[in-house]
């Protein structure tokens, strides 16, 4: 069992063996001990319930540090509070004065830096983190502050709340026009990947890795973790199998991937970037069905291949591109083109019976007397905005206006996405 599966795997032995106490640490390029509660983690593995009395853990480690894990495995550890390091998300959402750090200051106060433990040394110390928190966010553009105390909530901070994402995950470097490409490095340098682990030798894996994506690196750290978020994504696009710790790593990312899309949407549309707002949905329909936007829309199909969606397009009698196309055809026409097994057909045949097919209707009402200057009441209707009656202000100038409305599912089925163009007539606003 590798070094990131303990948390997670319920599994459990009589004898446990724990090979080493240390992990290579890409960034420092040193390797680094393992934290004192991850090795009682493991060692909590021991024993199996209604089965042994009692369990037994052997550790492997450096001589030197032997009376150090000795100490610490056998007498109480102390849990003290990280508050300090993640205050800014935390007093973004919310910030209560009795928390955990609170009541730890006066026992510890050498970990948290405090000079003292008097009441005028604790206010201190807690207004000092919190005025230096508050100016964070604030540049962050997180908050505001009026009048030197009075805070409210910008946008971006109610996003990172809503999603529990770092108010500072997304790079400020995004604009309307940026692409694919800039995306998805936006997507890799949020601050959600920061802790993925960059093992000993993974270097050489990482970089055969870059060079078969699509989108190449302009002088790649093969160390940084968020280069290796954006090839383990590309990869995920591509559908080329990654094996042994990179495949629990790509699973990592792609958990975290879809939420962080979600937000990423939310301020894009803040920002009144169509264009960009739906690209970051399709995108998050590659995450969910691992495919490219430009690849065949059969791909989303069980045991379906490259090879077998080219196939089905190069069909001699009707060419068959869209799962629609698959369902409209005969049982034989369709056994004989797919040539897979009748349990493989089943599973193709439960995926088409779960693709939603939808009738969208839509109306713009107050359409017939609209003037400059009204609201419109466009029931459906989708800006950039996730809504089922939206309300939006007509043009200054009168006369006729073209509308689309968009319907995109934000983040599952590729090609269903809907487009609609209507027009408005706008009157010229006569006064009394």
């Amino acid at each position: 069992m590798n070094s990131t599966m303990y948390w997670g795997v319920p599994l459990s032995a009589h004898l446990v063996v724990i090979m080493g106490t240390q992990y290579y640490n890409g960034r420092e390029y040193a390797y680094t001990d393992y934290p004192v509660t991850n090795l009682l983690q493991m060692m909590g593995h021991a024993s199996r319930p209604l089965v042994d009395i009692s369990g037994k853990c052997v550790i492997l480690c450096h001589a030197p540090r032997k009376d150090y894990y000795y100490k610490f495995l056998y007498e109480a550890f102390p849990v003290e509070s990280h508050l300090q390091y993640y205050l800014h998300d935390s007093l973004d959402a919310e910030y209560r004065t009795w928390t955990f750090m609170y009541r730890r200051l006066t026992h510890n106060p050498n970990y948290y830096n405090l000079h003292g433990v008097s009441h005028r040394h604790l206010s201190d110390h807690l207004s000092q983190l919190v005025d230096n928190t508050i100016s964070d966010l604030e540049a962050s553009k997180c908050i505001t502050v009026e009048d030197a105390f009075l805070l409210s909530p910008l946008n971006l901070g109610m996003i990172a709340s809503y999603y529990c994402i770092s108010c500072t995950s997304f790079s400020s470097s995004m604009t309307s026009k940026t692409k694919l490409k800039g995306l998805l490095e936006i997507l890799a340098s949020s601050l959600e990947y920061e802790q993925l682990s960059i093992r000993p030798g993974e270097e050489e894996l990482i970089r055969r890795l870059i060079n078969h994506q699509r989108f190449s690196f302009e002088n790649p750290k093969y160390t940084d973790p968020n280069m290796k978020v954006n090839a383990l994504l590309q990869a995920h696009f591509s559908r080329q199998v990654v094996g042994g710790n990179l495949a629990s790593d790509q699973q990592e990312v792609l958990v975290s991937a879809t939420r962080l899309l979600q937000a990423l949407v939310d301020v894009i549309s803040s920002n009144g970037w169509l264009s960009l707002a739906v690209l970051t949905m399709e995108v998050s329909q590659m995450v969910t069905q691992g495919m490219w936007e430009c690849d065949s829309i059969l791909l989303q199909l069980p045991h379906f291949t490259k090879e077998l969606a080219q196939k089905c397009q190069e069909n001699p009698g009707k060419s068959v591109e869209t799962v629609f196309d698959l369902v409209e055809m005969e049982d034989d026409e369709r056994r004989e083109l797919l040539e897979i097994s009748d349990l493989q057909l089943m599973d193709v045949a439960q995926f088409c019976n779960s693709l939603p097919n939808i009738d969208l209707t839509y109306d713009v009402l107050g359409s017939d007397n609209l003037k400059v200057g009204d609201n419109v009441n466009g029931g459906l209707l989708l800006v950039i905005q996730r809504a089922t009656n939206y309300f939006f202000a007509s043009p200054v100038e009168a006369g006729t206006r073209a509308y689309t409305l968009y319907f995109i599912s934000d983040s599952y089925y590729l090609g269903c996405d809907q487009e609609y163009i209507f027009t408005l007539e706008v009157q010229k606003l006569v006064n009394n």
